[in-house]
C-alpha cells in the first residue's frame, strides 16, 4: 500500500493517528531498518505467529484509543518464547486501560540487538512547516529534554551539526570502556526522515506529528522499534512555499514604493490637523522631491496642494497612498483605483487585528489584487525610505544608510528609527507591515537581498504569515545578507498540545532557534540587542575566513577590563595574553607604571595623555601587528577624563583610531564603549564623540557587555558563513 493509501484508509475510518504496524510500514518504505513483526487478533494466532520467528520478543497492543502504550502498560519486552508471549497478552488484557480501550490486535516483534536508544519525530510548525528533532530516545525524551531541532528539509551537515547539540550523542565517542559507534547510520536514517527527498519532509501534508521513538543504535545498525504518526486534519490548507522572483523583478516591484515619484494622501483635512495631515507635513520638511495629492471630494486645497476627488482624478498613476480614513470605505476605494494606483499604505485598523475586522481585511486584499494595488498593512504606521525621501518619523536622518529593516509594529519602528539615530545607525529603508495581509516579510526580504544599497537586514515579527517562503528564502542562495530578527509574542506560545513527544518538546522559540542556526540570521530579544547587533553589521565586513574569536581589551579602567574579559568568555570569545613578541614591543614604548599590556591593556588617563595622546597610536600598531587578533575593543571611561587637562584625549583618540585602522579593516574589527556615569554633560559628550566616530566607521556603546554581544554575533554570523562555504 502506498502512504497516501494507508492514510486515507485510517481517515476512512474516522482515525486521527495510524496504527504502529501501519506507521512501521510507512517507516520501511522509506528504506529505515525495522524489526520483523507480525499482528495478531487473538491470543492463540500470537502464539502460532511467535512459533515462526526469532525470540527475545517484544509484544505491544494495537489500539487507536490508547496513545501512550506504555503507559497504559501496553509495552512488554525480552520475553523469550511463544508461550510467554500468549501469558503476557493475556495479562495486558487485564489492565484497566487496556481493558476499556478498543483493542485492534496485538503487534509481535522480535527485538533488535542491543544498543542505545534514539528518538527522531517531525511536526508541522503552524508557521513555519515542517520541523524535524532527533535527540535522546525512549522514555527519557521529555524528562531530560536532550534534543535537537531543524526546519526540513534538513542537510547531512545539519544532522551532523544536531547530533552534536545532544549530550547523549558523546555515546558514539566510546564511554567507561565501551568501544566508539560510528553514527553514520543514525545520520542516514535522519536524512530519509527529514532530507530533501525523506519521509517527513515529501509527505508533511499528511501527518501534524511524527515520533520514531526509539530507534535503537548499534555497531552497525539502525533499527526503529515504534512509530507514530498524527495525521493531520484534511480541511488544513497547505503551507505556501511559492517561488522567489529574479532579483531585477523584485527591484523594479518595489522601485515605487521605495523611490515613489508620487504620494497620494487620503484622509486630510481642511479644517483640523488629522494624521494624514502630519504626513504631509513631514513629508514637506523632508523634503520629498515628488508630487503629493491629497485625496478629498469636498475641497480644492489642503496644506497648500490642489486637491483630487478621487484616485482616478490625479494627473498620473499614483506610486505610493498613504491612506488614513475609516477602514469600511478603503476596500471599494481601492477597487475603484483600477491601474491608477501601485502601492497603498493602510494606516487604518479595524481589520483582522480584531475579530470582526477578519472579513474586512479578506474583502481589502481581494479588491486591491483586483485593482493591481499592493497593500502594505492594514493597521501600520508608514514607510520611511531617506533615498526615496519618504518619511513618518519627525526628523529622521535624512542620508540613506545600509541597514534595511521591515517591522511589524510601528511604534516599535518609531524606536527603531530614532534610537538608531542617536547610536549612529543608517538606514536604506524601514516598512511597517502591521497585518501583513498582502505584502509579506518574505517580499521585502527579497527585495533587501538585492538591493545593492542595502549591508544587513532587520525583522521585527510577531507572526510570519508565510513560514515556509520565508525559511526557504533565509536558506537560499539569495541570502547574501546577514538578518537580524527581533521576535515577539514567542512566551505566550508556550508548548503545543500536541499528542507526539516531538509536539510536547517543541516551542515557538525552539522553532525561531533552529530556524537561527540553519541560515545567516541571529535572533535577538530586545531592541537594544537590535540596535547593538545592526549597528556592527553596519560598520564591519563580516570575515568567514577569519572568524571573530581572539579579542584585545584596550582601554582606562582595570576593574572595567577584568569583567569586559569576563563577558566576552561568557560569549565564547576570547581574551589571551600576548605573545612575547608582542609584550615586548610594547614595553619598549615605557609607558608610565600603572600600564597592563599583557591583554587587557589596561592604560590610565595618564599614560593615555602621553605625547599628547598619540601615544594610543603607537600602542595600537603594536596590536594590530600582533599574530592573534580578531577584533580590538577599546574602552574610555569619560568621567576619567574630567579636569585632566587642556587637551580633548577622545578627539585625539578618535583621529589616531581612523589612521590606525587605515588598510587595518580586514585584520580586525574595531569597536569602542564610551562609558560615562550618568551626567547631562557626560551623555552629551558621549552623542558628539559617538556621531564623530560614526564619520570612520567605528561603531560606538554603552557599556563593554553590550559591545561584546554585538562582537559575538558578528562571530556567530561569521562561523556560519565560514561552515556554509566550506
Amino acid at each position: 500500500m502506498t502512504i497516501d493509501t494507508i492514510v486515507a484508509k485510517a481517515r476512512a475510518t474516522g482515525r486521527h493517528s495510524l496504527s504502529e504496524p501501519d506507521g512501521k510500514l510507512i517507516v520501511a518504505s522509506a528504506g529505515i531498518h525495522i524489526p520483523k513483526s507480525a499482528v495478531a487478533s487473538t491470543i492463540q494466532q500470537a502464539e502460532t505467529l511467535a512459533k515462526s520467528m526469532s525470540g527475545p520478543f517484544a509484544v505491544k497492543v494495537i489500539s487507536q484509543d490508547i496513545i501512550h502504550k506504555s503507559d497504559a502498560g501496553g509495552v512488554a519486552i525480552n520475553i523469550n518464547d511463544y508461550k510467554s508471549v500468549s501469558n503476557t497478552i493475556k495479562l495486558m488484557s487485564s489492565q484497566s486501560i487496556i481493558k476499556k480501550a478498543r483493542v485492534d490486535g496485538w503487534l509481535i516483534e522480535e527485538m533488535a540487538p542491543q544498543g542505545h536508544e534514539f528518538a527522531i519525530g517531525g511536526i508541522n510548525d503552524p508557521c513555519f512547516g515542517p520541523m524535524m528533532l532527533v535527540g535522546i530516545g525512549g522514555i527519557l525524551i521529555e524528562l531530560l529534554k536532550d534534543t535537537s531541532l531543524r526546519s526540513c528539509p534538513i542537510t547531512e551537515f545539519d544532522a551532523k551539526e544536531m547530533l552534536s547539540e545532544i549530550k547523549f550523542s558523546k555515546i558514539f565517542d566510546g564511554v567507561r570502556g565501551a568501544p566508539p559507534i560510528n553514527p553514520r547510520a543514525l545520520i542516514d536514517v535522519m536524512l530519509r526522515f527529514g532530507g530533501a527527498e525523506g519521509l517527513f519532509f515529501k509527505n508533511a501534508e499528511l501527518f501534524s506529528e511524527i515520533d520514531i521513538n526509539p530507534i535503537i543504535v548499534s555497531k552497525n545498525a539502525a533499527i526503529a522499534v515504534d512509530a507514530r504518526f498524527i495525521i493531520s486534519n484534511v480541511e488544513d490548507k497547505p503551507l505556501s512555499t511559492s517561488q522567489q522572483n529574479s532579483p531585477d523583478s523584485v527591484l523594479s516591484d518595489f522601485k515605487p514604493l521605495f523611490q515613489p515619484d508620487s504620494v497620494a494622501v487620503l484622509g486630510a483635512s481642511s479644517k483640523t490637523k488629522t494624521i494624514a495631515n502630519t504626513f504631509i507635513q513631514r513629508l514637506r520638511d523632508f523634503g520629498y522631491p515628488g508630487r503629493i495629492y491629497p485625496i478629498h471630494p469636498a475641497v480644492n486645497e489642503i496644506e497648500g496642494y490642489q486637491t483630487y476627488a478621487d484616485l482616478n482624478s490625479t494627473p498620473e498613476v499614483v506610486d505610493y497612498a498613504y491612506i488614513a480614513i475609516k477602514s469600511d470605505l478603503i476596500p471599494d476605494i481601492l477597487a475603484k483605483s483600477g491601474g491608477h494606483l501601485r502601492f497603498a499604505q493602510v494606516i487604518s485598523a479595524g481589520f483582522a487585528e480584531v475579530r470582526e475586522g477578519v472579513n474586512s481585511q479578506i474583502e481589502l486584499v481581494q479588491k486591491a489584487q483586483r485593482a493591481g494595488v499592493r497593500v502594505l498593512g492594514p493597521n501600520c504606521l508608514g514607510t520611511y525610505s531617506p533615498r526615496g525621501g519618504l518619511t513618518f518619523p519627525v526628523d529622521a536622518p535624512k542620508e540613506t544608510g545600509v541597514i534595511g529593516v521591515i517591522s511589524q509594529s510601528g511604534g516599535l519602528s518609531t524606536d527603531i528609527i530614532k534610537r538608531g539615530q542617536w547610536r549612529g545607525l543608517r538606514f536604506s529603508g524601514l516598512v511597517t507591515i502591521g497585518n501583513s495581509a498582502d505584502v509579506t516579510p518574505s517580499e521585502l526580504m527579497e527585495f533587501y537581498f538585492a538591493d545593492p544599497r542595502t549591508k544587513a537586514i532587520g525583522l521585527y515579527l510577531e507572526d510570519v504569515k508565510d513560514g515556509p517562503r520565508f525559511v526557504n528564502l533565509l536558506r537560499s542562495p539569495s541570502a547574501t545578507k546577514p538578518v537580524v530578527i527581533l521576535v515577539g509574542g514567542q512566551s505566550n506560545q508556550g508548548k503545543r498540545a500536541a499528542a507526539s513527544h516531538t509536539g510536547a518538546l517543541t516551542t515557538t522559540k525552539d522553532s525561531w532557534q533552529a530556524i537561527e542556526k540553519q541560515t545567516s540570521s541571529v535572533v535577538v530579544t530586545t531592541i537594544n540587542a537590535f540596535i547593538d547587533v545592526l549597528l556592527a553589521l553596519q560598520n564591519f565586513e563580516l570575515r568567514p575566513k577569519k572568524p571573530t574569536q581572539n579579542i584585545v581589551l584596550f582601554g582606562n579602567g582595570g576593574g572595567s577590563s577584568v569583567l569586559g574579559a569576563d563577558t566576552f568568555a561568557h560569549h565564547g570569545l576570547i581574551v589571551s595574553p600576548f605573545n612575547n613578541k608582542t609584550l615586548a614591543k610594547l614595553e619598549a614604548l615605557k609607558l608610565p607604571p600603572g600600564t597592563g599590556i599583557e591583554n587587557p591593556v589596561d592604560t590610565p588617563v595618564r599614560t593615555l595623555q602621553e605625547r599628547n595622546g598619540w601615544v594610543a597610536g603607537e600602542i595600537l600598531n603594536i596590536i594590530y601587528g600582533s599574530n592573534k587578533v580578531d577584533a580590538i575593543a577599546m574602552h574610555l571611561n569619560l568621567a576619567s577624563f574630567v579636569g585632566r587637562g587642556e587637551i580633548d584625549p577622545i578627539d585625539n583618540l578618535l583621529k589616531i583610531i581612523e589612521q590606525a585602522q587605515i588598510g587595518r579593516s580586514e585584520m580586525a574589527h574595531f569597536c569602542l564603549a564610551l562609558r560615562t556615569d550618568g551626567s547631562p554633560e557626560l551623555d552629551d559628550a558621549r552623542r558628539k564623540y559617538r556621531e564623530r566616530a560614526r564619520q570612520v566607521n567605528v561603531p560606538v556603546y554603552d557599556e563593554i557587555p553590550e559591545l561584546a554581544f554585538a562582537l559575538s554575533a558578528v562571530s556567530k554570523l561569521e562561523n556560519k558563513l565560514s561552515k556554509y562555504n566550506t
